[in-house]
This record gives structure tokens, sequence and C-alpha cells, in this order.
């Protein structure tokens, strides 16, 4: 994995969460429970976690 990237994976559904929370999931590119995405390390990406954190987990 290179440096400046973060490992995230979805491990709660969206389903019952407010609409900008799903929104922010799908901006993320998790889809499916269980996908792993590699995103940038950025504020704004840390931000979007952040907002979802009750749903994902930071693999590091």
């Amino acid at each position: 994995m290179d440096a400046g990237y973060i490992k995230i994976k979805l491990v709660r559904s969206g389903i019952g969460h407010p609409r900008k929370h799903r929104a922010v999931l799908r901006g993320m590119g998790l889809t499916r429970l269980n996908k792993v995405v590699a995103l940038k390390d950025t504020p704004q990406t840390r931000g979007m976690i952040k907002k979802v954190s009750h749903l994902l987990e930071v693999i590091e």
C-alpha cells in the first residue's frame, strides 16, 4: 500500500441511517458490506470518515 492512502471497510449497513450518511458512503465507493476501498488520506476523506465512523472500520 502506498503511503498517503488509507483503507476503509464498510462493516455496518447504511439502511436506516440519514440520507446524507448514505450519500457519504456512496461517495467513498462503499456500496456493499465488507467492501474495502483505498482512498487518499486528505482532510476531506478524514471528514467523510468521521461523519460515518459508526459504520466503518479503518484498516491501518
